[in-house]
């Protein structure tokens, strides 16, 4: 398969800059960007024996992504038992939040580098007979690699931007050789879709694998525990917040002048929790990362931890969903507070699941503010007549509990590209 010019002259360059990128990877570690005991992974040097038998490669790039595979996971292991699973991502907070959620004997990895070296490395080692890659990861040479060693490919719940396709549309033969390596392309809505078609890609039926999953997993000594300490106050749940969106919470908090309400931010990034309770000035701050403790007098707490949202939901009477409040993000899964029956606020900007706020909004059971005194407003409402958001949280987990279609489909559309 002889590849046009344009991933030629990528593989070329590429393969020109890896030997910068160990120390490009030390400086991000450094950062806190990578993972410092596993950089060799990124550069595909497996850190564990390959197990004997067949494998299955599941790759998501970040938390959203990864999450939305767990179901998989869970569900290929019950089926198919004998099968090696392996699951890569990119992100250090999807490698910690799966290192708590995956099934055991289930491998996780980083997913190398796109470099010709770093991807023959780790095609060499895992030898993998099928990869489900999920949403929009298209690695041109790790893709290529592994279709030319006879890899079935299937790329789920697939999501492509307009500009993605715009920049790929630059290159039609490599985007049509790229595509073309895929077994099975599932887009996850109709706008990809056509995105996809314009490409040149064969697409099968839509599939959006983030409407699968159980209720994230509470503890349930600690949520006793916080609910001891909140009392009989009401909690605001600002969730999966992003830099500039928890300003806009707090000034919407500030402007509801909600009494007996405690204000909890749990950020995308638990990072940043040092500086958001910087930004609470009035507010009697505590931070959970610093083992600073909920009490009576606390009005906002800063939740800065990972693998917590479950136990944080649960402890929620409203949950305004991060992600959507300012341009270019694309806002958060809305499914994980709805399976915990709880009422969702979020902002105009969710584009990323644009179709589940659609359905969530023409069911009541969220509402999209536009800024921080619309969710001001809506924060009064859901305070003064608390039996409305009792009721939207019931239609959100109605409507959560129907969308478990998508696993048996997904499972349907992979049975026949798994090894026998």
């Amino acid at each position: 398969m002889r590849r046009p010019l344009s991933l030629q002259l990528y593989a070329a360059i590429l393969r020109l800059l890896e030997p910068l990128a160990r120390p490009l990877l030390a400086r991000r570690a450094k950062a806190g960007k990578e993972d410092a005991a596993r950089l060799g992974e990124r550069l595909g040097h497996a850190n564990i024996t390959r197990p004997e038998g067949r494998l299955v490669w599941l790759h998501g790039v970040s938390v959203g992504e990864s999450m939305s595979l767990l179901p998989l996971v869970s569900a290929l292991k019950a089926k198919r038992p004998e099968l090696v699973l392996l699951v890569t991502s990119g992100t250090r907070t999807s490698a910690e939040l799966l290192a708590k959620r995956l099934p055991a004997q289930v491998i996780h990895q980083y997913i190398p580098l796109d470099a010709p070296g770093a991807v023959r490395r780790f095609l060499d080692h895992w030898e993998p007979d099928l990869g489900v890659l999920v949403e929009s990861e298209l690695w041109p040479n790790l893709i290529l690699g592994a279709h030319e060693r006879g890899v079935k490919l299937a790329l789920l719940s697939a999501r492509m931007t307009e500009g993605s396709a715009q920049g790929w549309a630059k290159v039609p033969a490599a985007a049509k050789l790229v595509l073309d390596a895929f077994d099975l392309i599932a887009p996850q809505e109709t706008e990809t879709q056509m995105r996809l078609k314009r490409l040149g890609a064969r697409t099968g039926q839509l599939l959006n694998l983030k409407t699968v999953g159980e209720a994230l997993p509470v503890d349930a000594a600690e949520l006793a525990r916080l609910k001891t300490a909140v009392g009989d106050r009401r909690v605001v749940l600002a969730a999966n917040t992003h830099p500039g969106e928890d300003e806009i919470v707090i000034e919407a908090f500030r402007q509801a002048g909600l009494a007996n309400t405690l204000l909890v931010i749990a950020p995308r990034h638990p990072a940043r929790g040092e500086a958001i309770a910087g930004l609470l000035a009035g507010f009697e701050v505590a931070r959970r990362a610093a083992g600073e403790p909920l009490m009576a007098q606390t009005t906002a707490y800063v939740a800065d931890t990972l693998g917590e949202m479950g136990l944080l939901y649960s402890l929620a009477d409203v949950v305004v969903m991060g992600g959507g409040f300012l341009p270019g993000i694309g806002g958060h899964n809305p499914l994980e507070p709805a399976r915990l029956e709880k009422p969702i606020l979020t902002g105009p900007h969710t584009f990323n699941a644009a179709s589940l706020y659609a359905d969530l909004f023409a069911h009541a059971a969220a509402i999209e503010a536009a800024d921080s005194t619309n969710l001001a407003r809506h924060l009064r409402g859901l305070d003064t007549y608390p039996h409305i958001g009792r009721r939207m949280g019931e239609a959100a987990l109605a409507y959560a509990d129907r969308q478990g279609e998508a696993l048996d489909q997904a499972m349907g559309l992979l049975e026949p590209l798994l090894p026998t």
